[in-house]
């Protein structure tokens, strides 16, 4: 499947598409299911981890995560709590 094809079922340009394949985007997480239906792959599969067995294993057995991964996650958490925070600004309106 090529990237415009990806990006035309997801509804976006294939651009945007290719910034989140990139890693470039993490506008990903808005279309987690609909990616892991494109691709018959179960949620776990697409964010499973694959460790390097080259890298030495941390003492406590934790799975070192990428800083930019982290960036991400933190970035969609804040435009959660923004969205939080005008839905409730508009229910109080009401």
């Amino acid at each position: 499947m090529s990237q415009e094809e990806a990006a035309d079922y997801l509804h976006i340009s294939q651009s945007a598409y290719a910034r989140m394949e990139s890693g470039e985007s993490s506008s990903w997480v808005n279309h987690i299911f609909k990616i892991c239906k494109i691709f018959d792959i179960a949620p776990e599969e697409l964010l499973k981890i694959e460790r390097n067995p080259k890298e030495a294993a941390s003492s406590d057995g934790t799975i070192q995560i990428s800083g930019t991964v982290i960036e991400q996650y933190e970035e969609r958490i804040k435009d959660l709590k923004k969205i939080i925070k005008d839905l409730k600004a508009n229910k109080k309106l009401q």
